[in-house]
């Protein structure tokens, strides 16, 4: 049975677990075209009380792709001519998760913290390659 789209995945970190979520959104103009679409990764640390979430934001720019669809996967995000990540692969969450600490979230912040994801893609990009990175070899 597939899973259903919208129910939180679940991820452990050093022994934190981590409830995650993924979310497209963008705004659909005359003809149906969409424009400003974004990428919305959320991590709601466990239980619920330790933390507050970390959501990491990728917004659709100049030499970004941040696709809905076909012909890209729905949770892919990346550069024109870079790096790019699928955000519904466990191992990119964890390495984005890795990436925003080492830019200095903390997990037990008691408030919801939103953070721009493209100045952690390239970390993130470098760590699932097992380059040197956050959780890299």
């Amino acid at each position: 049975m597939p899973r259903h789209p919208k129910k939180p995945r679940r991820l452990v970190v050093d022994g934190r677990v981590y409830l995650w979520t993924l979310r497209h959104s963008h705004r659909v103009l005359d003809g149906g075209r969409s424009a400003d679409c974004r990428q919305t990764l959320t991590l709601h640390p466990q239980p619920p009380g330790s933390g507050g979430p970390l959501r990491i934001v990728f917004d659709e720019g100049p030499g970004r792709y941040v696709p809905g669809g076909f012909p890209l996967g729905s949770g892919d995000v990346g550069y024109v001519h870079g790096g790019s990540l699928n955000l519904h692969e466990p191992g990119a969450v964890r390495a984005l998760l890795d990436a925003a600490s080492a830019h200095g979230w903390q997990p037990g912040e008691r408030r919801a913290v939103e953070v721009d994801g493209w100045p952690l893609l390239a970390a993130a990009v470098a760590a699932r390659a097992g380059e040197d990175g956050p959780g890299g070899a």
